[in-house]
């Protein structure tokens, strides 16, 4: 079984995690039956550690901040109007890293399996009211998913809690989703969570991503915005947000409320900061009605990823945050023109990770 080192909360560890299988789990423990399958014959595919038809898989494994140094990014381009660019090829995209043009070495649609952490707010007094619309967003979040995607659902208030590990049982998802009562806290150390969550990720293969549904705004988490994005930056872990903020205010405005809400502004910029410079996207709705094409917006993009892979012409070992920028081009190396069918010019846009930490001189050599 494909295991992430829990090393946080290795008691936590040791309850969750059973034998190895090809299931992806949140957290690891030694020994012990408990939270592995219910028998050999039972044992899930192992689909997250499977590359993609016609996709190269590195021999010594890729990943964001490692030895090796090969930087790979999960890329999506969208019109103006979101609608997906699909049958781009290897020619039409150009890496810049630090402003150098890049060779990109492998490059391929992505088609891997989804494996994502649903990681939701889930504390008391307001931001407990979230809480009440959580059947409406499992409704509409799994029938967007396939049979052989991962899911994990991940809860926080003062601390995280793995409600489920990674399954492809959509049901047992939604059925916790279903079971969850009164929160026991009214803190949302949303920094916190991504961290722990992030970390937990670290070493599971596949088409990862964390899908955040939180108001956004943090209590009294032990880490900084700046340490949660060094952590962020350092991952190979795209996060959509899906902010819940303006849901709240809305109903307290509903009522009343005189108050400019300048607590709820300031997490909007933070959620939008953690979507854009990890390659996901941000989502602000007002009315619970918008949630359902959100939804079906992040499995899209999950989707319809293509995966570009380089190796950085410094030697990327530098220990340096490095940036990056994807860009569309055309076969004569000008920008890609995108028409819609009455050819009228589209405006575009690529997101991708802003970014890769590179390894320290020395490390691996």
């Amino acid at each position: 079984m494909r295991r992430i080192a829990l090393r946080l909360f290795p008691a936590l560890a040791a309850f969750l995690i059973g034998p190895l299988s090809g299931q992806p789990a949140l957290a690891q423990a030694p020994t012990g039956p408990q939270g592995g399958p219910p028998s050999q014959q039972q044992q899930k595919p192992t689909a997250p550690e499977t590359p993609a038809p016609g996709q190269q898989a590195p021999s010594s494994g890729v990943s964001i901040s490692v030895d090796v140094p090969v930087v790979t990014l999960d890329v999506v381009a969208a019109t103006q109007h979101g609608d997906l660019i699909p049958n781009l090829k290897k020619e039409n995209f150009r890496v810049l890293d630090e402003g150098v043009p890049q060779a990109i070495s492998n490059f391929a649609p992505t088609d891997a399996p989804i494996t994502m952490v649903v990681l939701m707010q889930f504390s008391g007094n307001a931001y407990g009211w979230f809480a009440a619309y959580a059947r409406y967003w499992a409704d509409a979040l799994f029938p967007n998913l396939q049979q052989k995607d991962w899911v994990a659902l991940e809860t926080f208030d003062m601390k995280t809690r793995i409600e489920v590990d990674f399954t492809q049982d959509k049901d047992e998802v939604r059925n916790a989703i279903y079971h969850l009562y009164f929160p026991g806290f009214s803190e949302s150390n949303v920094f916190d969570a991504l961290i722990e969550t992030t970390e937990r990720l670290k070493d599971v293969k596949g088409k990862k991503s964390i899908l955040l549904l939180a108001s956004g705004v943090d209590t009294f988490s032990k880490h900084t915005l700046d340490q949660t994005m060094k952590v962020l930056r350092g991952s190979d872990v795209p996060i959509f947000c899906v902010g819940l903020g303006k849901t709240w205010t809305n109903f307290l405005d509903s009522r009343g409320s005189m108050s400019p809400h300048m607590d709820y502004l300031q997490a909007e910029n933070q959620l939008r900061t953690f979507a854009q410079e990890t390659g996901g996207f941000a989502w602000f709705p007002q009315f619970d009605g918008e949630i359902p094409d959100i939804f079906r917006s992040v499995a899209a993009f999950l989707r319809h990823q293509y995966s570009l892979s380089f190796t950085p012409s410094g030697g990327g070992k530098d220990g340096k945050f490095h940036k990056v920028k994807v860009e569309l081009v055309a076969p004569d190396g000008g920008p890609l023109t995108i028409q819609d069918q009455k050819g009228k010019k589209l405006k575009y846009q690529v997101y991708a990770r802003e970014g890769y930490q590179a390894s320290k001189p020395g490390v691996g050599d």
